[in-house]
């Protein structure tokens, strides 16, 4: 990627300008391509989206760790405490005493909490998966008075990647809040903005160490769309199918005494009032399977429609944070957008390295090329990607999932930048707008991320608004930082924690074996056939 363009003058990030509405930039319910899920229609006028919502990023897993356990423990009988996760780690502490998730939620449960979880099943541990992990998380909570069911219901090789909670008081609705990203119940989540990692971690490319620095985010959603985050969760609940059709699975799961069935829950709540002045779309992935879900017979890709539909409006400045940034055919719906619009700009944040060695790690750095060579090739200068380290030099795996587009469309969630997100796990994210369409939710979020990146103040960051500026500070601090370590650290090391993304080397026999893994395992498309060959969501 080349450093960004400086030439000419700055160029404003757009408010929705006269004549354009919510729903030029927001899916409406037939956009959402789902007619099994009536998530829409419980709406007034079954807008595809909730207005009077309140929502506060919690950066990184600590901010949100400490939230989450102020919230449950805040709980009281008749409360319920509804939550998806990909990884629950039963022992990862919440805080510095060492508070366990199981701990809380069990605690929790024993209070007369309705406690009701759904993890992934999950694949072996030896292939550095957490079956027993989420297993034993299952099993405490079922045994504390709570409910938790491993959930299977997946196409072949794909996982549940959702991951949120939400906890609702029925005789306290103004404590209502559902939180939504990408952290998980588990090891190595639980990191700030120092990133020093998580003393409880998970084993990774040696590359991170042995307490591999994590960078994520959450957001903590207040208001009606709290509704919409829990109905997703009923739908899945209240799903009749087997949570596993592998023979194996359930004749281990009866001799275990694991529970394989769900029991019914309270009715839904009426939605929480209004909180403030956020607009919020739940989106969601689900895949076409052969047995369907009844919510989404056909699957649903509401995650890239809506991407779709907000790219096409962008103007000014795309930013993103990715765990993976693969994929051609998304990679080519960016490109679309700076192709169409000569003066947008894109930004993006990645890991340095993969997460995992060998072959697996080797078809992930194929997938971001196939991105990044396409973004390249139609953004030129107007395209930047960097990795993030700490202070210490290590390298921070970047986990979030983050997409800012003009300051005025933002989102949060679970989905990667991939066409397994985008088609063939399931996924849970939340688009935010300010309801009067301005700048104020994107561009703090923005700027938030920004300063952590550059070490800035509050305060310190006016050349950070526009495109042009933000490029450049990018540029200049990931520029200064790579001399620092090209001469050494004999002079003090220069403010900022950007570096330069620089693709790893693949030979000719790497690049061969890694291909059939990267669309096969790393990125398996779960679109019916029809869509896939037409290239559409």
């Amino acid at each position: 990627m080349g450093p960004a363009a400086s030439g000419g003058g700055p160029q404003p990030l757009s408010v929705i300008e006269p004549g354009q509405s919510i729903s030029d930039w927001m899916l409406d319910a037939g956009e959402r391509g789902n007619p099994d899920t009536s998530i829409d229609q419980r709406h007034a006028g079954g807008l595809g989206w909730t207005v009077g919502n309140d929502v506060t990023p919690l950066p990184h897993g600590k901010n949100y760790f400490d939230v989450l356990l102020k919230t449950i423990e805040d709980t009281t009988a008749g409360d319920l405490v509804f939550f998806t996760d990909w990884r629950g780690d039963p022992d990862e502490a919440l805080d510095d005493s060492g508070k366990a998730v199981s701990t809380v939620l069990c605690e929790a449960a024993g209070r007369g909490v309705v406690v009701k979880g759904l993890i992934w099943r999950s694949h072996w541990d030896v292939l550095r998966f957490s079956s027993e992990q989420n297993r034993r998380l299952g099993a405490e909570i079922e045994a504390a008075g709570g409910e938790c069911l491993l959930d299977m219901r997946v196409r072949p090789g794909g996982s549940h990647h959702q991951k949120i909670v939400v906890v609702r008081h029925p005789e306290r609705p103004e404590l209502d809040v559902a939180f939504v990203g990408g952290i998980d119940l588990c090891h190595s989540r639980r990191d700030d903005a120092d990133h020093d990692g998580d003393d409880q971690s998970q084993e990774m490319s040696e590359e991170y160490g042995r307490t591999p620095p994590w960078h994520d985010i959450q957001l903590a959603v207040r208001g009606p769309a709290v509704g919409d985050v829990e109905y997703s969760f009923r739908e899945r609940w209240c799903d009749p199918s087997p949570l596993s059709h592998n023979p194996f699975r359930l004749v281990r799961g009866l001799l275990s005494g694991e529970d394989l069935t769900a029991d019914p829950i309270p009715q839904q709540l009426p939605e929480p009032k209004p909180q403030g002045d956020h607009v919020v779309q739940v989106l969601r992935t689900y895949p076409y399977r052969m047995r369907g879900y009844p919510f989404a017979g056909k699957g649903e890709r509401s995650i890239a429609r809506a991407y779709s539909k907000a790219l096409s409006r962008a103007g000014s400045l795309i930013y993103l944070e990715d765990q993976y940034l693969w994929s051609a055919e998304i990679a080519d719906i960016f490109a679309a957008a700076l192709r169409r619009s000569p003066e947008l700009r894109l930004i993006a944040v990645v890991p340095m390295f993969p997460d995992t060695d060998g072959l697996s790690g080797r078809a992930q750095v194929l997938g971001r090329d196939y991105a990044t060579a396409i973004l390249d090739e139609a953004g030129g200068d107007r395209v930047a990607v960097y990795a993030l380290e700490n202070r210490a030099g290590k390298p921070v795996y970047v986990h979030a999932k983050v997409c800012v587009i003009d300051d005025v469309w933002s989102c949060v969630g679970s989905d990667n930048l991939n066409i397994r997100s985008w088609t063939h796990d399931s996924e849970l994210s939340c688009a935010v707008m300010d309801s009067n369409g301005g700048t104020g939710f994107g561009r703090e979020l923005r700027m938030r991320l920004h300063r952590e990146h550059l070490d800035r103040r509050s305060g310190d960051d006016g050349d950070l608004i526009e495109p042009v500026g933000l490029f450049e500070a990018y540029r200049r601090t990931a520029q200064t930082l790579d001399d620092w370590h090209d001469v050494g650290a004999g002079s003090p090391r220069p403010a900022g924690r950007l570096r330069r993304y620089v693709p790893q080397r693949l030979s000719p026999l790497q690049r061969a074996m890694a291909t059939p893994v990267y669309h096969a395992i790393c990125d398996p498309d779960g679109r019916p056939r029809r869509l896939r060959r037409h290239h559409q969501f």
